[in-house]
């Protein structure tokens, strides 16, 4: 694991600030399921990390009828327990449940969740976000299993992994990101996953100085 920075503000106004205007620069700490294992394989190798443990804004569960209103950084656990989202969106609960770990279930957050890298293993063994050595695609030639290489825009042949995700666009969720500018904006659940054009972008639609 390479050195690096660490911050943990207190509010999303200090860690909106303490982020990059291109990917890679920071990386952002919600449970950390899958970034610590990020950088021990030096899938990424930000110069800073900032967590957002301490930003009470982001974590909790507001219900009322037919909607639902879940803090990105709120617990798997703790919304597959809620008795508001049992009884008005059961899916939820079933999606989380499906994540099956004890671990996940404790540690993971809801935007963690959803903004979890891919689980392609060309990327997660260093070949990048695209899964190709030079310019040949190692998902088309190679073991393709579980990737979408048909009815594709781009060269990005990995699926999401999230679990939520599906959940979310059938349910018409809205999804609320903050910049630096201190103004929210909204995305709908449906366009919150993408397939990036090259490496130096996303699979979501965050900016790389936005906290969802």
């Amino acid at each position: 694991m390479n050195s690096f920075e660490y911050a943990a503000p207190k509010n999303l106004k200090e860690a909106t600030a303490l982020l990059g205007e291109k990917w890679g620069e920071v990386e952002i700490l919600a449970g950390g399921t899958d970034l610590v294992s990020s950088l021990k394989q030096h899938i990424v190798q930000p110069k800073r990390v900032v967590s957002l443990k301490n930003i009470s804004d982001l974590r909790g569960i507001k219900a009322g009828k037919g909607v639902i209103r879940i803090g990105s950084m709120t617990r798997l656990g703790e919304l597959a327990r809620n008795s508001d989202t049992q009884k008005q969106f059961p899916a939820l609960v079933a999606a989380v449940n499906n994540i099956a770990s004890p671990q996940m279930l404790s540690m993971g957050t809801v935007g963690g969740e959803l903004c979890q890298r891919p689980r392609c293993w060309y990327f997660r063994n260093g070949f990048g976000l695209l899964g190709t050595q030079g310019e040949t695609s190692l998902v088309r030639t190679g073991d393709n299993r579980y990737h979408a290489i048909f009815g594709t825009d781009g060269p990005a042949l990995f699926v999401s992994a999230s679990s939520l995700g599906p959940v979310l666009v059938a349910l018409g969720a809205t999804l609320t990101a903050q910049g630096p500018s201190g103004k929210s904006r909204e995305i709908e659940a449906a366009q919150f996953f993408r397939a990036p054009k090259s490496e130096q972008e996303r699979e979501i639609a965050l900016a790389p100085n936005e906290i969802l």
